[in-house]
């Protein structure tokens, strides 16, 4: 599980031209969730986030406050995109956790906040809703949190997520053929062995 957070000055999120949610000072939490998250990481993110101590004292002392102790406001924002993995320039979310999944974690994570502080001070975007969101960063003071790495039983991994750690496998181990077609030597006469013959596929490869 990976969480952006973000200390604000205020902060929003517009669905549809429509203002559903917003706080004032406080902090907005981008969240990513991972096919791999249990309880366990909900759990470390929640503590983690609720005690960050990102905010002053009386005396202006700075990093000896978390939110709770200033009373301040949360805005949680579902982000699936921090579980980008880079194909080149491309990006790949196989590492996120399925929608299905996902909101009822996510979902789960609220209360855990809830409970946690107090619910009236933890206000949401919309899960899976393309969303405006306005962050008026205040610092500007941002903080990068990645739960410990999960140990995943084998058992709980769905047919489909084996399919595709399978794919993975194969595609980082076994050349395609393009490939060893483009490695395999050439003789002197063979007519494409040069860089500008017909057949060359380098100029199509993603920079």
């Amino acid at each position: 599980m990976k969480a952006i957070v973000q200390r604000v000055a205020q902060a929003s999120v517009t669905v549809g031209g429509e203002q559903i949610s917003s706080i004032g000072r406080g902090l907005c939490v981008l969240l990513g969730i991972s096919l791999e998250d249990t309880q366990r990481e909900l759990e470390h993110m929640v503590r983690k986030i609720l005690n960050l101590r990102v905010f002053e004292d009386e005396s202006g002392k700075h990093w000896s406050k978390s939110v709770m102790d200033k009373q301040y406001e949360v805005l949680c924002v579902s982000q699936f995109t921090l579980q980008c993995i880079l194909k080149g320039n491309k990006p790949d979310y196989h590492m996120a956790m399925p929608t299905e999944q996902a909101e009822s974690f996510y979902n789960n994570f609220l209360e855990q906040l809830r409970k946690a502080y107090k619910p009236e001070l933890i206000k949401d975007g919309k899960f899976g809703a393309y969303m405006q969101v306005h962050i008026q960063n205040d610092g500007p003071v941002t903080i990068e949190l990645e739960s410990p790495a999960a140990t995943v039983d084998p058992k709980q991994l769905t047919k489909l997520e084996k399919q595709q750690q399978r794919k993975e496998k194969i595609r980082t181990k076994v050349p395609s053929e393009s490939s060893r077609e483009r490695n395999a030597p050439r003789s002197k006469d063979d007519p494409s062995a040069s860089s500008g013959a017909e057949g060359d596929v380098s100029s199509e490869r993603e920079p």
